[in-house]
C-alpha cells in the first residue's frame, strides 16, 4: 500500500522563517501524559522547523490532499488559529455533498461526546469525522512540531541508518505511540530519517506490522 500526499500549501500570517518543506503527517491525536525522557535530536529537529517562533503564528491556512490507490482520494482545505483554537473546513461530506463550516476545536469535541451521549449518530459521526480530519491533516503538515509536542511518545535515536529508498544514509529517529495511550492510531510508530541541518529526508509509518512510505 502506497499513501501519497501533494500539493500541501499553506500561507502564515506574520510568520518568517517557519514551517518549510514538509508534508507528513500522522493519524493520530495529541497524548498528554507524563513526559518521557527523549533523546535531543528531537527538540533539534522541532526548532529546525520553527517551534521557536510558534507563538507569532496568527493563522494557518493548508489544503490537504490525499490517496491510498484503490481506496480513497480526498482533499480538503483548512485554516486554523492556533491562539483561538478556531478551524474553518471545506470539503466534501461523505456523500460528496459540498461543505463549509467554522468551529472551535474544544467545540467539536464536546459536540461528539453529547451526540453520543444522546445516541444522535449522524451528528456524532460527523463531529467525529471533522475532529478526526483535522488531526490526521494537521499532522501531515507539521509532523516534526507534534512528536516535540506529544510528550508520551516513545522516542529514540537509533543512530545511522542506510536509507529505505534510494542511495545514503540518515540518522533514525523512532516515534512511537503506546496503545494504551489511545488516540486515532495507537501503536503507530514512525520512522523520521533526519540527515544534515537536521532536515527530513524521508518519513515512514509502521501499522499493525505494515512500514509504508510516507514522503
Amino acid at each position: 500500500m502506497t499513501l501519497r500526499v501533494s500539493n500541501i500549501a499553506y500561507h502564515l500570517t506574520r510568520l518568517r522563517p517557519i514551517l518549510t518543506a514538509f508534508a507528513f503527517s500522522i493519524v493520530i491525536t495529541s497524548i498528554q501524559t507524563q513526559a518521557q525522557t527523549r533523546p535531543p535530536i528531537v527538540e533539534q529537529i522541532a526548532k529546525t522547523y520553527g517551534i521557536d517562533s510558534w507563538g507569532q503564528i496568527e493563522a494557518i491556512r493548508y489544503t490537504w490532499n490525499g490517496e491510498i490507490t484503490g481506496l480513497f482520494k480526498a482533499s480538503r482545505k483548512w485554516e486554523w488559529e492556533p491562539k483561538t483554537g478556531k478551524v474553518t473546513f471545506d470539503g466534501k461530506e461523505k456523500d460528496g455533498k459540498p461543505v463549509k463550516v467554522t468551529y472551535t476545536r474544544s467545540e467539536i469535541n464536546a459536540l461528539a461526546d453529547a451526540a453520543k451521549k444522546e445516541a444522535d449518530a449522524d451528528p456524532s459521526v460527523r463531529f467525529k469525522s471533522l475532529s478526526y480530519g483535522f488531526a490526521n491533516d494537521n499532522y501531515w503538515l507539521l509532523f516534526p512540531l507534534h512528536a516535540y509536542w506529544d510528550t508520551g511518545a516513545n522516542i529514540t535515536d537509533q543512530g545511522m541508518k542506510k536509507l529505505p529508498r534510494g542511495a545514503g544514509s540518515a540518522t533514525l529517529v523512532s516515534v512511537k505511540y503506546p496503545a494504551e495511550l489511545g488516540g486515532y492510531t495507537p501503536g503507530d510508530t514512525w520512522d523520521l530519517y533526519v540527515g544534515k541541518n537536521i532536515a527530513l529526508r524521508c518519513l515512514y509509518s509502521a501499522t499493525e506490522g505494515t512500514r509504508n512510505p510516507v514522503s
